[in-house]
């Protein structure tokens, strides 16, 4: 073969080989779920969210891969059977048909949308060993390997939880973990100084018998354009969805209730592009708190919160309607919350609390909260505070000092029928709160005093 017809040859491989592998990625391409785009109009420029579009995909009953009802590891060993098929066929929906379904954890891929069909209840088991092997997850700002989630998903796109169903945790079996003894207290010392010496996350083993850190309930970890809509999730053993380190997140008329402890009803965490909508919260601690990490972890991920859109909720119990930290070391930008209701009677501390300490660092600006509704209140509608601790004043001492960043607070058209103050903002003298704007901010009753501020510059009000 002569030096022309061989080049001839080695250019025609080539090209060969290059458009097999386009037609691969095309391919692969053509098999993953389309996504929608949301655009909503905000006080700041809002990224356009993207949601999987499972319109077109086709269905995987549980029944047809094995499920029982009241059979706990058939049912489980089913679900993963068809959310594994979904994923392979390039995207599908797994569905969960009426009736009530045992189960263990469910460990969602890409392209899957597990829709409980209504009168469907997904019952997750209280026993601990259904959620072994450890996971890569958190506990309360801090990384770690721990019990799974009950339902979890890591590094997975185009993901949805869909329908008219119930997803429904049992608590019997972590009640007793709930409580905070001093064995427990030791393990989340001990879960704290790990991350603070920047011991590599799988070395963080938290899974024994004296740590007791309940999982969350919904927890996806480091994942992109998830949709969770339409269906009521009722109890939790700790937080109850948790997006973590996530881009494009969507949450939808969903009725969310749980009173045990710990139980927040939404935490974005170092996440971004986030929309909460129509959802009604009936919880035993914050209804929506965002967070980004705690001290050494959010300083190390340098991820922040930022582009939140909260609207048309409803708050029937919960600590706050919105709390802002105290986990925020990677910094919360860019939140609105926007015509949200509380119902007369519900328990709640305040509307908005933002807090944080003296070892947070991070920072939080640009906070919008506008035409909220509310009864009575048991502190008050606003409150700002930098020393907030809790059980972590006794257990670590300062390693680090780093003050919070707070500034661009703005309230507008916000109500409450009782009240201790309107607002009330425990600066640091170091570094005072700064630009807190209030207008139109009304309460029928007040039995304290109307404004308590502390080290804050540039606070307005405009009366309505």
């Amino acid at each position: 073969m002569n030096k022309n017809v061989f080049k001839i040859v080695l250019a025609a491989l080539c090209l060969l080989s290059i458009n097999v592998i386009i037609a691969s990625v095309a391919n692969k391409l053509s098999r993953e779920v389309p996504v929608t785009e949301i655009t909503i109009k905000a006080p700041f420029d809002m990224p356009r969210i993207k949601m999987p579009d499972f319109s077109r995909s086709p269905k995987f009953n549980i029944t047809k891969y094995g499920a029982v009802h009241n059979d706990k590891q058939k049912t489980s060993e089913a679900i993963a059977k068809a959310i594994d098929a979904a994923n392979k066929a390039g995207g599908g929906i797994v569905v969960i048909p009426a009736g009530e379904w045992l189960t263990g954890k469910l460990h969602l891929k890409s392209n899957v949308n597990l829709y409980l069909a209504k009168n469907a209840v997904l019952l997750f088991s209280d026993d601990p060993a259904d959620y072994l092997p450890a996971v890569h997850t958190t506990w309360e700002g801090l990384e770690c390997y721990n019990y799974s989630p009950l339902i979890y998903a890591y590094q997975c796109h185009n993901i949805a939880i869909s329908g008219e169903g119930e997803l429904k945790a049992k608590l019997d079996g972590w009640k007793d973990w709930m409580k905070r003894p001093p064995a427990h207290m030791a393990s989340i010392k001990r879960l704290y100084n790990l991350a603070w010496e920047c011991t590599p996350v799988k070395e963080r083993q938290m899974v024994n018998d004296t740590a007791h850190l309940r999982p969350h309930f919904l927890q996806f970890n480091r994942c992109e354009n998830i949709s969770v809509t339409g269906i009521t999730i009722t109890n939790s053993p700790f937080w109850t969805i948790h997006p973590y380190l996530c881009r494009n997140v969507v949450l939808r008329n969903l009725n969310i209730y749980a009173h045990s402890h710990n139980n927040d009803g939404v935490d974005p965490e170092m996440s971004q592009n986030v929309l909460v909508e129509n959802c009604i919260f009936d919880q035993g601690d914050d209804a929506i708190a965002i967070k980004s990490g705690r001290n050494p972890e959010g300083w190390r991920l340098k991820t922040p919160s930022k582009n939140i859109v909260i609207r048309n909720c409803t708050v029937k119990n919960g600590h706050q309607l919105l709390a802002v930290g105290s986990e925020l070391s990677g910094g919360i930008e860019n939140v609105w919350v926007d015509s949200c209701t509380v119902v007369d009677g519900a328990k709640l501390y305040h509307l908005l609390f933002i807090k944080t300490n003296e070892r947070m660092g991070g920072y939080v600006k640009n906070i919008h909260f506008t035409n909220i509704a509310a009864g009575k209140i048991d502190e008050g509608i606003l409150g700002i505070e930098t020393d907030v601790l809790y059980q972590w004043r006794t257990l670590v001492p300062t390693y680090e000092r780093r003050l919070t960043p707070i500034s661009d607070i703005y309230l507008d058209n916000v109500s409450a029928s009782e009240v201790k103050f309107v607002s009330r903002i425990l600066g640091e003298q170091e570094l005072p709160v700064e630009k807190v704007h209030l207008k139109n901010i009304t309460a029928k009753k007040i039995t304290d005093r109307e404004y308590i501020h502390k080290n804050s510059n540039q606070v307005t009000i405009q009366p309505k």
